[in-house]
């Protein structure tokens, strides 16, 4: 039984904060907050922090394979929205960032994909800067 892979354009985005990525099995808070870096209609690739893990033993290590196929949601406060996915990829990127992608749940529809990946802000689009 494979897993289907599929190649998804990757759109580039605006920096989208995330915050409490929360363990859909234990319910715990992964991590306080993030940053999606760009997205797709198959996923999304976050960056996080080491300062913003919630979990100690996260917190204390380069490597957390330990998230890999965990379930998750997570909220999107600039856009009141809450996603749900599975981890498929971790890696410490050094400085104690890490990067971090997760596949849409298979319960999402095509279609909703295909909208918030519309909707999504491109870069600059959410500037403050008026000229």
């Amino acid at each position: 039984m494979g897993a289907e892979n599929r190649i998804a354009e990757r759109k580039n985005i605006e920096t989208i904060e995330v915050i409490d990525i929360t363990s859909l099995t234990s319910y715990i808070i992964i991590a306080k907050k993030a940053q999606i870096m760009n997205a797709s209609t198959s996923g999304f690739l976050m960056q996080i922090k080491r300062i913003d893990f919630e979990i100690d033993e996260l917190k204390n290590n380069i490597n957390i394979d330990t998230l890999l196929n965990e379930k998750i949601v997570l909220f999107l406060p600039q856009m009141n929205l809450d996603l749900e996915g599975l981890i498929t990829r971790t890696k410490h990127l050094g400085k104690g960032v890490f990067e971090v992608a997760a596949q849409f749940s298979a319960n999402v529809p095509e279609y909703w994909k295909e909208c918030l990946i519309d909707l999504l802000p491109e870069p600059g689009e959410l500037s403050d800067d008026e000229d």
